[in-house]
């Protein structure tokens, strides 16, 4: 019973599923390897003959590229322009490091080019190189020589991320709490305050006029005239003793009170025909609107006083682009906050629905993507393959965010379940496909060859973490990220984010991994024709 159990490749995987999160719940001097754990159960039952299908794991791979690509767009182009060239050379110095082992230990124990740049395709678990590598030299030594080296490939880089933070001491959680400080310190606290109008010169003059906005960057929600409560307008005209409540950073409300005069204590009251909402931006045809298009003033009679997105308060300048899932508090006449309502959507249930289109429509655009050949001449190509074209394809998308009704962005926890769900079939996958020839793979050729793939694995990783850590001072989430990406490593990576519930790691995986994987096959092009 069993064995036709076995043979059925859905029960075969769930099996290995279960078992692989029963063992990575086990702690070992506080370590467990959590999700990871998976791929060494997938590796056990590989070796007896258990068989899951090459499609479902690629069907797995896409769907957790894709939504990690997804999750990291949008801060994928910002964490390229403050800490890119940082990154890129930590990864160039991966693979310079890697190809540097390969080639010294090639000439140290005597071994064929054929089986080096398998090695090296191998111990940096890149099928486009191997593909490479078969290409430029035509030898099947390059294939067995990958065999040999993948396993350690895979395994070696999650045992190393999994024990990087305690051999370094760094708290992940801890860390990603003081990354998160250091983000939300860049954009200044909002505050409430309130200015009395005794600046002789803004007498008699509208808001239009003194151009409050522009001029301090606070916004101004209510002004008091007389016994009077006003929603701000651009008409709306200051007289000496007026009271106006305003909301902005430090500087901007500093500003405003060099503008209007003395700070007082306090908040203004709305009148019964007032009030102040938290609004939801949900509806599509919304997004990418600047919050000056909308003349909120003169259409509803509102005053937005502050977006909130991604955690955090955001001033609302006219020129600030609105996203899906903004929260925008807005002070008005009720009558006009219940239009607005309308306009923003402000259906919360709109924000955990899953839209399947877009993410079949997104993987069907990276899988073509990714079966571009790019010729550089001189008998170099390059193709960024399943991997590279699903991540590129999605890093994309998701920074555009959205084109014409269809909105490239997903929920955060039908994110998660896709990236898990994805992630557990590609792990059962690749550790059933690397179980199934590792004891027959060293019995044949040896251990000399899979202790130079072990090196080559390793050596680069010590090396990024000398040169991120005690050079760069580069944050450990950074790091892991940039190692695994480096490293082309998806296992790796999950791994990584595993141990903590921050995106920073993915987003250093996604900046890093296309130029990874072209300068790998680069190099493996070049030893293969010069070594």
């Amino acid at each position: 019973m069993w064995t036709e159990l076995l043979g059925s490749s859905y029960f075969a995987l769930f099996l290995i599923v279960a078992l692989g999160f029963m063992l990575g719940r086990i702690k070992l001097g506080g370590v467990s390897l959590d999700v990871s754990a998976v791929i060494f159960i997938a590796l056990l039952f590989g070796h007896f003959g258990v068989y899951i299908p090459k499609e479902l794991g690629n069907f797995g791979l896409v769907l957790f590229i894709f939504t990690i690509g997804i999750q990291a767009g949008p801060g994928f182009f910002d964490s390229f322009r403050t800490k890119g060239k940082t990154l890129l050379f930590i990864t160039a110095l991966i693979i310079a490091s890697a190809s540097l082992t390969a080639v010294g230990l090639k000439y140290v124990f005597g071994i064929d080019t054929p089986s080096t740049v398998g090695l090296m395709a191998g111990a940096l678990t890149s099928t486009p190189g191997l593909a490479v590598a078969i290409d430029s030299t035509g030898s099947p030594m390059a294939s067995i020589a990958y065999g040999i080296a993948y396993p350690f490939g895979v395994i070696g880089v999650i045992l190393f991320v999994k024990l990087l933070p305690k051999l370094l001491r760094v708290d992940l959680e801890q860390e990603a709490r003081r990354l998160e400080a250091e983000r939300r310190s860049k954009y200044p606290e909002l505050q409430t305050c309130i200015f009395k109008v005794t600046n002789h010169q803004v007498f008699g003059h509208t808001l239009a006029q003194l151009n409050v906005g522009r001029m301090t960057g606070a916004v101004i929600s209510r002004v008091k005239s007389g016994k009077e409560i006003l929603i701000p307008m651009g008409h709306t005209v200051l007289h000496e003793g007026d009271c106006v409540q305003a909301v902005g950073g430090p500087d901007a409300l500093q500003q405003l009170e060099v503008l209007l005069g003395e700070r007082e204590e306090g908040e203004l009251p709305l009148v019964d025909s007032q009030d102040i909402q938290s609004l939801l931006l949900t509806n599509k045809a919304m997004i990418n609107k600047q919050i000056g298009d909308l003349n909120l003033h003169q259409n509803f009679g509102c005053t937005v006083t502050r977006v909130r997105r991604s955690g955090i308060d955001l001033a609302p300048s006219p020129d600030l682009a609105l996203k899906f899932g903004d929260k925008l508090t807005v002070v008005g006449e009720k009558d006009g906050l219940s239009g607005l309502a309308c306009m923003l959507g402000n259906n919360a249930k709109l924000l955990s629905d899953t839209d399947f289109f877009p993410i079949a429509m997104g993987i069907v655009l990276g899988v073509l993507f990714g079966k571009l050949n790019i010729s550089f001449g001189g008998g170099m190509s390059f193709s960024p393959g399943l991997t590279g074209g699903v991540l590129i394809v999605a890093l994309v998308l998701s920074a555009v965010g959205k084109t014409g009704p269809i909105l490239w962005s997903m929920s955060g926890p039908s994110n998660h379940l896709l990236r898990q769900l994805g992630l557990l079939l590609f792990l059962a996958e690749v550790g059933t496909s690397a179980g199934k020839t590792l004891v027959a793979t060293f019995q044949s050729s040896g251990w000399l060859l899979f202790g130079v793939g072990a090196a080559i694995t390793l050596v680069p990783m010590f090396v990024s973490v000398l040169v991120g850590r005690w050079v760069f001072k580069i944050s450990l989430l950074d790091l892991l990220g940039t190692i695994t990406g480096g490293m082309t490593s998806t296992p790796g990576l999950a791994a990584a984010d595993s141990m903590v519930d921050s995106n920073i790691p993915g987003v250093a995986y996604a900046t890093v991994y296309p130029i990874a994987m072209v300068l790998l096959i680069v190099c493996i092009q070049v030893m293969a024709l010069a070594v």
